[in-house]
């Protein structure tokens, strides 16, 4: 483990940080309530690591915006580009977790370790999680294999690229599909289950971080689901918006389809008419495990592996143009 190095732990808000008015209320607190230097204090076993803390923000993550990512972006950037930082801590709301990390990832593509971690239970419950998965984040962003945007929680290790929230409710409420977690963090310990050649290594684009830092908002991404009796009605509906009023027209759709990214047709012929209109079309699948196997006669593009949220961010991001 890297213990020389300092590590940077940047708060968001989120359940980690949340506070019930009752101790045995794991469903009605109020997320990002708990400033991230407090929730460092209760972890006795952090006591002498070196690290800075910085709030960015305290927020709900269903509620996560532009706004707050611009802010986060802008504040990693800084951070990584110190020599003397090792590692980046990111405590998250577990809500849109996988979404942030899949746009650090995408945006930053840092050599170094950037860590999210975060809870399922609020900071006032009888047995919080927030502790361990802190404490284990913390760890992981010290080690001297770790880089990359990955997500800590429950002592699984989840690249970015590959982590879903699967359950509502339990601890353990992240996957990683069938790439399955990099690492378990066991005592303290990283044991690697696929090492970091699971983390995708590329080039920094500095060009789409300032691109992304200066918008205003993202270009319009709509996601959409096939399933039985879709008739494209709401596709049909967002196109007839955006003739009277062009900042409703979507720019981009991504539809989570059935199986392997089939469309039942009516909802197809819909977006066969938003592609003739300019409109970029991907196709991702609601399936929880596998992916759509591209196929070249398929006039809508595949999402490359990316589920349906992940694949709407990777659309936005392409349309913000070079």
């Amino acid at each position: 483990m890297r213990n020389s190095g300092l590590r940077v732990i940047l708060g968001t808000g989120g359940t980690i940080a949340g506070k019930a008015s009752r101790p045995g209320d794991n469903v009605g607190y109020v997320a990002g309530q708990v400033k991230v230097e407090d929730l460092l204090a209760g972890v006795p076993a952090l006591q002498g690591v070196p690290m800075e803390v910085e709030q960015v923000d305290q927020i709900d993550s269903k509620d996560m915006h532009l706004g707050v990512w611009q802010r986060l972006l802008a504040r990693l950037a800084h951070h990584l580009a110190r020599e003397d930082v090792s590692g980046v801590v990111v405590t998250h709301g577990t809500d849109t977790i996988e979404e942030t990390a899949y746009l650090v990832h995408s945006v930053l593509r840092p050599s170094k370790p950037v860590v999210f971690t975060c809870a399922m239970r609020p900071a006032t419950a009888l047995v919080p999680d927030g502790p361990q998965n802190l404490l284990d984040a913390v760890t992981v962003a010290g080690h001297p294999q770790a880089q990359g945007v990955v997500v800590v929680c429950a002592g699984q290790v989840h690249a970015a690229e590959h982590l879903a929230k699967v359950h509502s409710y339990r601890t353990d409420a992240f996957d990683s599909g069938d790439a399955g977690p990099l690492a378990s963090v066991e005592e303290g310990q990283l044991r690697w289950h696929h090492g970091v050649e699971g983390v995708s290594a590329q080039a920094p684009d500095n060009g789409l971080l300032q691109r992304l830092l200066q918008a205003e908002a993202l270009p319009r991404v709509e996601l959409v689901t096939s399933h039985a009796g879709a008739d494209g009605g709401v596709v049909r509906a967002m196109l007839r918006a955006g003739a009277s009023d062009t900042s409703l027209w979507p720019q981009g759709i991504v539809v989570a389809a059935t199986g392997n990214g089939t469309v039942h047709r009516d909802l197809a012929q819909a977006l066969s008419e938003a592609m003739a209109k300019g409109v970029r079309v991907v196709r991702a699948t609601r399936c929880a495990r596998g992916r759509v196997i591209p196929d070249p006669a398929n006039p809508i593009p595949d999402s490359a592996g990316l589920s349906p949220v992940k694949a709407r961010l990777a659309l936005a991001l392409a349309l913000l143009g070079p």
